[in-house]
């Protein structure tokens, strides 16, 4: 693992390097990875190599590249963006370029690392996102991450031809902390009586879906 600023079982997280901006133009500039993504126009290396400036000197966001364990591909971005310091919220947003990892588990893994994240370190009280209506990958990944639905945004997507409503959908605290798996009852006290050490792992959500703002 090189500069893992987290680290999953799956996959780990780190800053995004002005070397990636190549591989994130292929990615940016493919209508498979975009259709889901708030990304409408062709992007050369300089706009990537803006983006990852510009996400490294902002401190209402934080974006990483999500590296696969495994092999130690650069693999997708992800990131909380938007970042409300006083009312304790934030925008997430997902994206995994290398199509050779759709419906791996990548986008999962990233999902609940970065989620944890926002509540563990941050401490963040809400996480929130936009999913198109035709994301419905997307839409069951969220939904078992924790994230609910909280509202539709009317027809306020253009893509493919025509208008798409936007899925408005969030997680709160509590509900992700519920959500994570828990020890059986039986484990929960250790024989001296006293509770036992929770696991402190994280809850998997899902793939591919998310947006990426520009």
């Amino acid at each position: 693992m090189k500069n893992a600023f987290l680290s999953g079982e799956k996959i780990y997280l780190r800053p995004l390097e002005y070397a990636d901006a190549p591989t994130l133009v292929g990615w940016m500039n493919d209508p498979d990875v975009t259709r889901t993504l708030q990304v409408f126009r062709p992007l050369n290396e300089q706009a990537e190599r803006d983006y990852i400036d510009r996400v490294s000197k902002d401190t209402n966001q934080v974006g990483f590249a999500i590296v696969s364990r495994r092999d130690d591909q650069f693999i997708g971005t992800a990131g909380l963006m938007s970042i409300d310091w006083r009312d304790r919220h934030a925008a997430f947003g997902i994206s995994i370029g290398d199509k050779t990892k759709w419906g791996l588990g990548y986008g999962t893994a990233a999902t609940a690392l970065l989620t944890e994240f926002a509540f563990q370190t941050l401490n963040l009280h809400r996480v929130w996102l936009h999913v198109y209506d035709f994301n419905t990958g997307g839409l069951r990944a969220y939904e078992r991450a924790g994230y609910r639905r909280e509202g539709v945004l009317r027809e306020a997507a253009f893509r493919e031809g025509r208008y798409h409503d936007i899925i408005v959908m969030a997680v709160l605290r509590d509900e992700w902390r519920a959500a994570r798996p828990k020890p059986a009852r039986a484990a929960a006290e250790s024989t001296d009586g006293r509770p036992a050490r929770a696991h402190r792992g994280t809850r998997a959500p899902s793939r591919r879906a998310g947006s990426r703002s520009r």
